[in-house]
């Protein structure tokens, strides 16, 4: 079984610095949130709608995207890096 990444930063760090990313798809450009998905994972999401041109006519598509921090969804609540040995949950 292959070995699973862990993440490099912590829950907290993530919400404190994560910003949002520039997608630009048709030349179109969309802000992609920041966001902690309902998995637990967390990343940066974009839904819209757009419209494409196919010859002389226009299209309108839905776009959805979602940019997943790999092995982010095991990252513990309390903020402490995944993988590391250390911190323990508290109440």
């Amino acid at each position: 079984m292959a070995k699973k990444t862990s993440c490099s930063i912590t829950r907290s760090e993530f919400h404190a610095q994560a910003k949002p990313i520039e997608v630009v798809i048709n030349g179109v450009s969309m802000p992609a949130e920041v966001k902690e998905f309902s998995t637990g994972s967390l990343g940066w999401n974009v839904n819209n709608k757009m419209t494409v041109k196919i010859g002389e006519k226009s299209v309108t598509v839905q776009v959805g995207l979602n940019l997943t921090i790999i092995g982010s969804k095991e990252l513990p609540a309390d903020g402490a890096p995944s993988g590391n040995g250390e911190g323990t949950a508290s109440s």
